[in-house]
């Protein structure tokens, strides 16, 4: 069972592992830890390189099968039981971090304000889309939604992450904020991402510790994709403010 560092610590940059096993047909080996996220959710998966004593892989892909995590790599596969370190791209990965926490400020401000729920989304590092259940939106909505989503923002809001028994977290009024309920059927725990004083919804991507890390967000377009669904595009700046450890 591969330990999913990355659910409870995004912050980590570096880690170590013991290889469980190996796949030469998918070229892959598994480990008992990893902080590399494997993508779900709209966010995409994280990059970089594993490395042990005698060689050096760049990361592919990653997949997950039952309960391990696989790492397809580009290269030489290290042995069964051998120590390797794993070196994320960081540069990328706290892009899609502060990317996926403005999407969730978004996805508040919009639900606490307007009460529409999201119906898809996804993101690159420092810009997403978000799809809502607006029947209509005009600039002047747009323009105020950007307002509020950056008063969020300068609010410095705390982050917090919880891993929750699910009959615990599906007492939490609006836990799902998407208009299918994607969380698998007979999971027994259900990952949560809070905006302390904002939002809190199930869900399973990497994130910053205060929505200053955020910096500024800007909506760039907004699109009708259907009589109620409607889409905003969000861009943010190159790292405006360091991550706070």
């Amino acid at each position: 069972m591969t330990e999913l560092m990355y659910q409870l610590d995004s912050a980590c940059r570096y880690f170590t592992a013991h290889v469980l096993a190996g796949d030469l047909t998918a070229h892959a080996v598994a480990l008992d830890r990893t902080a590399f996220y494997p993508g779900g959710g709209g966010q995409p998966a994280d990059r970089g390189r594993l490395r042990w004593s005698d060689g050096e892989a760049i990361l592919g892909s990653s997949q997950k099968r039952g309960e391990d995590l696989w790492h397809c790599l580009e290269g030489q596969l290290p042995q069964v039981g051998a120590e390797v370190e794993g070196i994320l791209d960081w540069p990328r990965r706290y892009s899609l971090m502060r990317t996926h926490s403005a999407l969730h400020i978004l996805c508040g401000v919009v639900w606490r304000d307007y009460g529409a729920q999201v119906t898809g989304g996804s993101m690159e590092p420092l810009e997403g889309r978000m799809d809502f259940e607006f029947e209509t939106m005009r600039q002047e909505l747009v323009a105020e939604i950007e307002k509020r989503i950056n008063t969020e923002v300068a609010a410095e809001r705390a982050l917090r992450i919880q891993i929750l028994p699910r009959d615990e977290a599906f007492q939490i009024p609006d836990l799902i904020r998407t208009k299918i309920n994607l969380l698998p059927e007979g999971i027994p725990f259900v990952r949560t991402v809070e905006i302390v004083g904002l939002d809190l919804q199930a869900d399973g991507g990497t994130h910053v510790a205060n929505t200053r890390e955020v910096g500024p967000i800007r909506v760039v377009e907004y699109k009708s994709k259907g009589k109620i669904n409607k889409r905003i595009y969000i861009r943010l700046e190159a790292n405006p403010v360091e991550a706070v450890e």
